[in-house]
């Protein structure tokens, strides 16, 4: 039997790591809530703004946080370009055709990265990169707890314009019913790639809260974007409540796996989950029923 300390660190860092889970989660969610596929180039983009967060601090000394108003409009950018420019002049309006777009993209970004940067593995050193903040009987390091509230903010910045905004009234009903929202007026078209920059943009903030306590390399994106699928399956597609709920359920879930399991098979109850809900309810927690 764990001491209930233990156990209260283990879910503590479960919950801060599954915060920014659900940001990088919330991107995808929203790219699927609006245009209808998945994006396979997800975790190739997350890779690419870990890069831009380490080498702004190596190249020019800018802390992750403070590259926030950096990378956040960096990746927002990006992600509009490669939605107008690439992703959809290539998918000629076809959705198997964004799948492969999508695919195809995230092996030439992560060969890019091979052919530039090798395969190394490479982190940051900060002044509170090894500082820990004491929560009742848990210590927990400094950079989780602030990755945990920063993602947090976040997340109800991008609920608060999905909700209040006259893009979000748009991104909304392009997502209801596209063809109804051309007949008023709506850009379809540009409303597609402002979903795809925001979710770029949430991946640039995820990688500014987590390089401080992680690392990069070309592949570093994968084992991210398997556990962001799950929790978009698991909160329902589409749904954003249950992306930020179900980050939170995974991330204590593989904290708690790994401290019976060890660390190596911490995610084995991610994707037990994954399996049970697509058994017992395929919708999700927050999804409809199609």
């Amino acid at each position: 039997m764990l001491d209930l300390s233990i156990l209260f660190a283990s879910v503590l860092n479960g919950i801060t790591t599954g915060a920014v889970y659900a940001l990088i989660a919330l991107g995808l969610t929203l790219i699927y809530g609006v245009l209808h596929i998945i994006n396979f180039a997800h975790g190739a983009s997350l890779m690419v703004a870990l890069y831009g967060v380490y080498f702004l601090k190596e190249k020019l000394g800018i802390d992750p946080y403070l590259a926030l108003p950096i990378m956040v409009p960096a990746m927002f950018a990006l992600g509009y370009l490669l939605q107008r420019g690439v992703i959809n002049r290539a998918s000629h309006g076809k959705d198997e055709n964004i799948l492969l777009v999508t695919l195809g993209l995230s092996i030439i970004l992560e060969n890019l990265a091979l052919l530039f940067f090798k395969s190394d593995t490479r982190n940051i050193e900060t002044a509170y990169t090894l500082t820990t903040v004491t929560i009742g009987p848990a210590m927990i390091a400094l950079p989780k707890l602030v990755s945990f509230l920063g993602a947090l903010v976040v997340s109800a910045v991008l609920l608060a314009v999905m909700r209040y905004t006259d893009l979000g009234r748009a991104i909304r009903a392009v997502a209801k019913e596209k063809h109804g929202a051309r007949l008023m007026g709506i850009d379809v078209d540009h409303v597609y790639a402002m979903c795809f920059g925001i979710g770029l943009a949430c991946l640039g903030a995820a990688a500014c809260f987590l390089l401080p306590a992680y690392y990069v390399n070309p592949l570093v994106g994968s084992g991210f974007v398997l556990v962001a699928f799950t929790i978009v399956v698991l909160g329902g597609m589409g749904s954003f409540v249950g992306a930020l709920v179900g980050g939170l359920l995974i991330g204590v879930v593989e904290s708690i796996g790994g401290l019976y399991l060890g660390e190596s098979l911490g995610q084995v109850g991610i994707f037990t989950i994954f399996i049970a809900v697509l058994l017992f309810r395929p919708q999700g927690l927050f999804g409809a029923r199609a």
